[in-house]
């Protein structure tokens, strides 16, 4: 387990929206092995209303315009999966 300091070290030379990205990224990689089209269609959506929910003073605004492409993303691919 990594210690608290080293993380919090890592994380103030970034900003939330540049965190968030990094987690929605390896989590989508992370679901890609499943081969399930519903997973990252989900992971995309809910991903899209974390980035609408973050507030401004956190995050610069073109994270706010990701999460309403990936909001608009999202429920596409769900449609398209297959069942």
């Amino acid at each position: 387990m990594l210690p608290l300091q080293l993380i919090d070290s890592f994380l103030l030379n970034y900003n939330v929206g540049q965190a968030l990205l990094l987690v929605f990224i390896l989590a989508t990689v992370g679901a890609l092995p499943l081969k399930s089209r519903r997973i990252i269609a989900a992971n995309v959506t809910i991903f899209g209303l974390v980035f609408i929910m973050t507030p401004q003073a956190l995050a610069p605004m073109h994270y706010l315009f990701l999460g309403i492409v990936l909001l608009v993303v999202g429920p596409v691919l769900w449609v398209t999966a297959d069942r």
